[in-house]
């Protein structure tokens, strides 16, 4: 049965964020059968379809900067991938967190202009990443080529290539692999990591659920989210919204 994640409501009918991701149970369904080890509880006032919408691409960024890295309180980030739904969370999360100024980068100026009303200070498109030169710490959805082509510009254009920038590698919308010229490791402060599930222990990863949930919760990140009933799945399956869609039952 597919799906990794949801909100459910337990025998009690308290609300419970769980993660089922290594199990054929699955949670496209009515009823499943979760771990509650594995699971968080939710406030009883919280929106379920909110929830079960911002989780999964809110904890990207929350683990990147929490889990995966220290982040210094007034660090310049870098969102890449900034305009679907995992960046536009991370440019608000990036400021809740303690960033003093949030580049948001995308392909499409206009997509990227709303996210100034979300906390970005600085917009750009991925041909202008060197107008980011200065951030101290990227998180980067895209990968791909569009990585490989901006990042020598990106660290020539540093007021102090030695200072160090750390590149947090989250997607690959762009492309799975991106040709890294060896002097950019070599002649800059540069260090690129991963984040995500294998980088991140379970244990550490369900030790952060709570403060997310609590912060979403608080209506702190804007969160867009449509609810479809589940027996409409195939239709909504292939849709081309923005909105993070929510099966129901």
């Amino acid at each position: 049965m597919p799906g990794i994640d949801a909100v459910v409501r337990d025998d009690a009918g308290d609300l419970r964020y769980a993660v089922l991701d290594d199990t054929a149970m699955g949670t496209f369904s009515e009823r499943t059968v979760i771990e509650l080890a594995r699971s968080i509880p939710i406030p009883s006032n919280a929106d379920p379809v909110q929830i079960a919408a911002a989780m999964n691409p809110a904890m990207s960024s929350w683990l990147a900067l929490r889990s995966r890295i220290t982040m210094a309180p007034g660090s310049r980030v870098l969102v890449i991938g900034a305009t679907g739904n995992a960046g536009r969370m991370a440019v608000q999360l990036a400021k809740l967190l303690g960033a003093s100024h949030v580049i948001a980068a995308g392909r499409d100026r206009g997509r990227l202009a709303p996210l100034q009303a979300l906390g970005a200070d600085e917009l750009c498109t991925l041909d202008e990443l060197d107008r980011a030169a200065d951030a101290d710490i990227v998180l980067d959805y895209i990968w791909g080529d569009p990585i490989a082509n901006a990042l020598i510009p990106m660290l020539t254009a540093r007021r102090d290539r030695s200072t160090p920038l750390t590149w947090i590698q989250i997607g690959t919308v762009a492309g799975p692999t991106a040709a890294i010229p060896g002097a950019a490791l070599r002649s800059s402060g540069l260090e690129i990591i991963g984040s995500g599930i294998g980088s991140v222990r379970a244990r550490d990863i369900l030790a952060a659920l709570p403060s997310l949930a609590e912060t979403l919760v608080s209506g702190a990140v804007e969160v867009r989210a449509r609810a479809v009933p589940l027996a409409e799945v195939a239709s909504a399956w292939t849709s081309t919204s923005e909105e993070r869609i929510v099966f129901v039952p």
